[in-house]
């Protein structure tokens, strides 16, 4: 199946020079204490809104887009991000399915929210987290008193991504740092946060107009 790029940038992921985050714990109980922690993190977040640059490298470290835009998440499983202008496209997730709506193509897709789809790294803003550990493994690392780093490495070798890394600071998620299987890496700086503000669901849907095509997955 063909994932829209967007769910390739947010998972499949894109930047190279610091494609290096410290590789997961391998022995078993250090993974699940790390997954516990970032799970109880991330439980925590009712809501999550903030501002974003969204910067990818390809495998030989140029620079090859910059993208800003805006996201909100809210649990149990509602999404929404939208890119400005000149690569202007708006996503959103009810917790059953994803749309995407890209304004030049004047093309809406739906994709149903499959497993492969579900590890994506926008889900754990808005998904179960609970069973991290299944899924990922998981290492950690603490820089200075208020820093943690969480790095995910997918079990199954057919996920979107290589590895993730996210970065807290004094609790508040401010990076993500994505690698694809050809060395390309997508890093994600967080601005303006808002955590556990409320959301009202109806922030969670889009509005296009009339006309454009609708594309549903396996249609």
């Amino acid at each position: 199946m063909q994932y829209h790029p967007f769910l390739k940038m947010f998972a499949l992921a894109v930047v190279t020079l610091c494609a290096l985050a410290a590789k997961a714990a391998e022995n078993p109980s250090e993974s699940r204490d790390a997954a516990a922690q970032l799970a109880s993190v991330l439980k925590s977040y009712e809501s999550y809104q903030a501002d974003f640059l969204q910067i990818v490298v390809n495998e030989n470290g140029n620079r090859v887009q910059e993208t800003r835009g805006a996201l909100k998440a809210k649990r149990p499983g509602l999404f929404y991000w939208e890119t400005s202008a000149p690569l202007s496209q708006f996503i959103v997730s009810n917790g059953e399915t994803v749309e995407v709506y890209d304004p030049d193509l004047a093309q809406v897709t739906i994709h149903n929210l499959d497993e492969r789809v579900q590890t994506t790294p926008a889900l754990l803003l808005s998904g179960e987290v609970d069973n991290l550990e299944e899924t990922y493994k998981v290492s950690r690392k603490a820089i200075g008193d208020h820093t943690r780093e969480y790095t995910l490495e997918p079990r199954n070798p057919d996920s979107l991504f290589v590895s993730l890394r996210l970065t807290f600071f004094k609790g508040e998620l401010q990076e993500m740092r994505m690698q694809d299987s050809l060395s390309q890496l997508s890093v994600l700086s967080f601005d303006n946060i808002r955590l556990n503000e409320s959301v009202d669901n109806s922030a969670f849907s889009l509005d296009y107009p009339e006309g454009v095509d609708i594309i549903r997955d396996g249609a």
